[in-house]
């Protein structure tokens, strides 16, 4: 599959190496079905402006803002995962920034972005900090473009903690108390972070897992979707988006991401990805009399058990 370097509808892979605003004034209006990304913290990484400071933070999504709420479709997804800038031993919470900008810049339009959720990535490793408690999440806002959209759950359920509970009382009296297909990932994702031996790591210093997006792009958008990450750093999300059957458009700055992006969708297209499933850090315990799974989840277990 050839992967094109200017955005056309008939793509079914774009990775545009330069400004993501340059690539987004190709894309037309109302045409894609989800933005997700991982922008620039400020912080002082190789890929960031010499000028690391909020300001330029905020400044860079009140630039890059009218076109991604302009390409989005209406009942389209926004999926906006940062961390924290750290400055002078003080730490400034980027979702709030971002949270601001987008609710502003959208308030007056006939669709507005509305929050759905506020999600947590947790993670198990990372620095260890001396003069505060260790940093081990991170958020995703998940923003839709009106009031109308499509949410996916079965797709993305996980186990049951306890797949054999049942009620004990009522008229369900007996029977299992949670669905046959798993639970809902609920807001608190619990997802290795990538790094040292993690299989996905790349030169790249801040990739974020590819379970993050695919699990976004399952529940949020269509089978054939247009999925647009604007920063696509060591292309996560095109990796994700290829994995689920998605289109992809993406853009990065830096040659050298450009062309780890590159080589890891065309893996993921010949179906040699290095991915880490999504699978629960840790299992359930099917010891137990309320976590072993029952004679009822035979034909419903699948992938997730």
């Amino acid at each position: 599959m050839k992967i094109y370097k200017r955005f056309s509808a008939e793509n079914r892979i774009t990775l545009y190496n330069g400004d993501s605003l340059k690539l987004l004034k190709q894309i037309p209006s109302n045409s894609v079905d989800m933005i997700i990304t991982s922008p620039p913290y400020c912080i002082g990484k190789e890929y960031e402006d010499p000028q690391n400071d909020i300001e330029s933070f905020k400044n860079e999504h009140k630039r890059i803002f009218p076109d991604i709420y302009r390409v989005l479709k209406p009942g389209g997804s926004l999926c906006w995962q940062v961390g924290y800038h750290i400055n002078d031993a003080t730490v400034f919470p980027l979702d709030f920034f971002v949270y601001d900008i987008f609710v502003e810049g959208s308030k007056d339009t006939e669709y507005p972005l509305l929050l759905r959720n506020r999600i947590i990535w947790t993670f198990g490793h990372g620095l260890n900090g001396t003069q505060r408690f260790s940093g081990r999440h991170e958020t995703i806002l998940w923003f839709t473009k009106g009031k109308n959209y499509n949410f996916d759950l079965d797709s993305i359920r996980i186990p049951q903690k306890y797949p054999g509970k049942r009620s004990y009382k009522g008229p369900n009296k007996g029977k299992l108390s949670g669905n046959l297909l798993g639970k809902n990932p609920s807001d608190v994702w619990d997802i290795p972070n990538v790094k040292a031996q993690h299989v996905e790591k790349t030169e790249h210093p801040c990739q974020f897992p590819v379970a993050i997006p695919r699990r976004l792009i399952k529940a949020l958008t269509p089978v054939n979707g247009l999925v647009l990450d604007p920063y696509a750093g060591a292309g996560t999300s095109g990796v994700a988006a290829v994995l689920e059957n998605r289109r992809f458009v993406g853009a990065e700055i830096l040659s050298q991401y450009y062309d780890i992006s590159i080589e890891r969708i065309k893996a993921a297209e010949r179906g040699e990805a290095k991915v880490r499933e999504d699978v629960p850090v840790v299992e359930p315990n099917l010891n137990s009399s309320v976590a072993k799974l029952p004679e009822e989840f035979a034909k419903a277990r699948g992938e997730y058990y």
